[in-house]
């Protein structure tokens, strides 16, 4: 079940789902938080920070876990989602250091890398997960085909998804080929799901979404078995819904 709300813009998509995680951080005792990567959350993170300087919320007894990280970068890597978290939100807020988990690319055993963060999901189960919507239907790096039993795991990157990405690295080279990323059933055993889309190119996918069939073949359609899912779109994405 989807419960779809309009923005008018980017920057009213973001104050939509800053309202949304205010109230839930505050009803929420201990909360454990799923971030999201990419440009889309940043207008989110951006007020999130500002709400917490304003006092309006705490993030001191907040847990949280990142989607997902490439495989090969280094915290320290400009174009890691670790640095990019750093810098575009926990830097600024009253987080504890110590409850921030982000898969780390670089393990010296990756499958055991991903069985490890899956366990961590499951001992503290995520109440309220920030998701985005890639041009193909990807949650997460989960990329199309990807079976929605999967847990933690590494995938191996769709050439859109690197070609969309390449414009934050100096050449396509540069560009990671693989990832970690939270399972499809990961991500569906969070409590609650709130996926935002802004712009035109992303109105086919929100269409695929709202309209389409449930199929592995575009994973956000897993979304649909979920019993709680908020998506903020933008008018430019809902064009064609």
């Amino acid at each position: 079940m989807l419960d779809i709300i309009q923005a008018k813009n980017y920057e009213d998509m973001s104050e939509k789902a800053c309202e949304i995680m205010v109230d839930r951080l505050n009803a929420l005792i201990n909360p454990i938080l799923g971030f999201a990567t990419g440009s889309t959350p940043e207008g989110v993170y951006k007020q999130l920070i500002e709400k917490n300087k304003e006092k309006a919320i705490s993030f001191q007894n907040v847990m949280s876990f990142n989607l997902d990280e490439y495989v090969g970068l280094k915290k320290d890597d400009p174009n890691s989602y670790y640095h990019f978290m750093f810098q575009k939100l926990f830097k600024h807020i009253d987080i504890l250091t110590d409850w921030i988990h982000i898969p780390n690319g670089v393990a010296p055993d990756l499958e055991k890398e991903c069985k490890e963060y899956e366990q961590l999901i499951r001992d503290h189960p995520i109440d309220f997960q920030i998701l985005g919507l890639g041009v193909n239907g990807h949650i997460g790096f989960n990329e199309p085909n990807t079976s929605f039993s999967s847990r933690t795991h590494i995938v191996e990157l769709d050439e859109s998804t690197r070609q969309a990405n390449a414009r934050f690295f100096t050449s396509m080279n540069e560009v990671p080929t693989k990832a970690i990323t939270m399972g499809i059933q990961t991500i569906m055993e969070s409590k609650e799901l709130m996926l935002l889309a802004s712009g035109s190119h992303k109105a086919d996918a929100v269409a695929k979404l709202i309209n389409g069939e449930i199929s592995e073949s575009f994973p956000a359609s897993a979304l649909k078995n979920h019993q709680k899912v908020t998506v903020i779109a933008d008018e430019a994405a809902l064009a064609k819904a």
